[in-house]
């Protein structure tokens, strides 16, 4: 390690850090004690967040669902208290810094992050691998959390030496230079391990028989920018070890333009309508944000994904009416003709064998005007969903064996658009998004994910004024926007909600009382 003359940085991640909280909370070890954190109010079905060492001993795997865990398994069940777990995080953090400078310091996750050593290792006159020591032994006195490390000459480095190297070593602290790294990652395999390689550029370089680092340092550089664009320059990079970004560098870097970004994956399959009423809610909450930071926007974006048209049209037909809207606002029958806007159109009920309707089996035939009357929006998302969607692909990598479906299996609608002004007026946003949703948004399929974004974010001062605005009554709104910020700051969200908040397919009022999607 000594013979490395340029910069050595750490990588220290919180082992099963959610499930060694509750351990410790307990008394216990994550190494020894068999505990799963999950909510077990969300049915046998619910992921579990993590899972102890020693379940993972076990064959358990990390992010599986509760069915999935083994019989004869005495196990305990930990409920998520995620603001409990951002409170030790920070607490680390603290500990981090009696140590260390927060200059030197890289925060990458709610449990790891990265620690630029290079001048503390002269300091305290000790290497890197006892330097990591002493902070990995200072938080477990204190906080009952065990930790690995990696060491690395550069943050790719660093990161690889912790998600690779470190597994394989008693004590849990990895190292790797590029000379190391050359000779114990280039081969490793899957590729998928490496930081940033994910299932799908993957699956793009085994399209030309590459399956390890070695083999995309050897690639034509070509092929790489043709299929990866410009993020071709970073595996080029961590292909051959080299990482030429520093802590300082992140610490100083200023984007070009800044955004928000909102979205939850729903709580079953909804309707067209449903879904409308939690994106209602969604923009609700994003512009409070906007007005709480005193900003304005000139782009949004909207994204739906599909549930499996296959299981939920099921449910669709038998709920009892269904609503086909067209582009121009309009509602269509099932037979294809016009009826008045706001008219629900009966899809049948009965097993009784009539298009729309559920037959004795649970299968159901679309009506007669399914796929006329959504012609216009499903061809804009033909692109967009895979023909192979149903196929598996089976990726073996840390956490397990995983079947990917590909990215959005079930197909999904997805635009932004420019406004052509900035502002943070509600009324004028939802507005907009409302348009896009029943531009882009197909009426016939059951929907179960949404995410919104607000793009180019200024300071309130570039809001957009002209000759037909009302600025009083866009003030008077941003005045109640910040009574109503004053009242959830100090009574809680959900002190104070709009009426759509209580309509039955709304999820904000649960919302407000989580953190991240899950239990504070």
């Amino acid at each position: 390690m000594g013979a490395d003359t340029g910069r050595i940085y750490l990588c220290i991640d919180l082992k099963t850090f959610y499930a060694s909280v509750e351990c410790a909370d307990r008394g216990r070890d994550t190494l020894s004690c068999n505990l799963v954190v999950a909510d077990p109010d969300r049915g046998r079905t619910t992921i579990c967040l993590a899972v102890s060492a020693a379940m993972k001993k076990l064959g358990v795997r990390n992010r599986c669902r509760l069915f999935e865990i083994p019989e004869g398994i005495d196990y305990i069940v930990a409920k998520p208290r995620m603001r409990h777990y951002m409170e030790v995080s920070a607490k680390i953090y603290g500990i981090y810094l009696e140590y260390v400078s927060a200059d030197d310091i890289h925060v990458y996750s709610i449990d790891e992050c990265f620690i630029d050593a290079t001048p503390y290792l002269s300091l305290y006159h000790i290497d890197a691998r006892t330097f990591a020591r002493e902070l990995m032994d200072a938080v477990y006195a204190r906080c009952g959390i065990r930790a690995t490390a990696g060491i690395g000459t550069n943050l790719f480095l660093a990161k690889v030496a912790l998600d690779i190297t470190a597994k394989h070593v008693d004590d849990g602290i990895g190292y790797l230079n590029e000379e190391l790294f050359r000779q114990q990652i280039w081969r490793h395999r899957p590729i998928t391990d490496i930081w940033g390689i994910g299932p799908g550029i993957a699956a793009r370089l085994a399209k030309y028989g590459v399956e390890d680092l070695m083999g995309v340092a050897a690639l034509d550089e070509r092929i790489l920018y043709r299929e990866l664009g410009v993020n071709a320059e970073y595996l080029i990079d961590h292909a051959h070890g080299v990482e030429p970004c520093t802590i300082a560098e992140i610490h100083a870097y200023q984007p070009e333009a800044s955004s928000i970004a909102s979205g939850q994956v729903l709580p079953r399959a909804y309707t067209y309508e449903e879904a409308r009423t939690v994106l209602r809610e969604m923009v609700d909450s994003s512009v409070l944000d906007l007005v709480d930071k005193r900003a304005v926007c000139d782009g949004i974006s909207l994204y739906v994904g599909y549930a499996d048209d296959r299981r939920d049209l099921a449910r669709l037909g038998a709920s009892g009416s269904a609503r086909v809207t067209d582009t121009c606002g309009q509602v269509r029958e099932a037979t294809g003709d016009l009826l008045p806007a706001n008219t629900a159109v009966p899809t049948g009920a009965a097993a009784d064998g009539r298009p729309g309707s559920p037959a004795a089996d649970g299968s159901v035939t679309p009506p007669p005007g399914y796929r006329r009357t959504t012609d216009a929006v499903r061809a804009r998302q033909a692109a967009r969903t895979p023909d192979d969607a149903g196929a598996a692909t089976v990726f073996i990598g840390e956490h397990g064996k995983r079947t990917v479906r590909g990215k959005r299996a079930y197909g999904y609608a997805e635009a932004s658009r420019k406004l052509g002004e900035r502002t943070n007026s509600f009324k004028r946003l939802m507005a907009r998004f409302d348009a896009l949703y029943a531009e882009i948004v197909d009426p016939a399929r059951p929907i179960k994910r949404v995410n919104i974004g607000f793009a180019n974010l200024l300071p309130e001062e570039f809001a957009t004024t002209d000759l037909f605005r009302d600025e009083a009554a866009e003030q008077a709104e941003r005045d109640l926007a910040h009574t109503v910020l004053a009242v959830r700051d100090r009574y809680g969200k959900n002190a104070l909600l709009k009426g759509t908040s209580y309509k039955p397919a709304a999820t904000g009022r649960e919302r407000n009382e989580q953190v991240g999607g899950h239990h504070a």
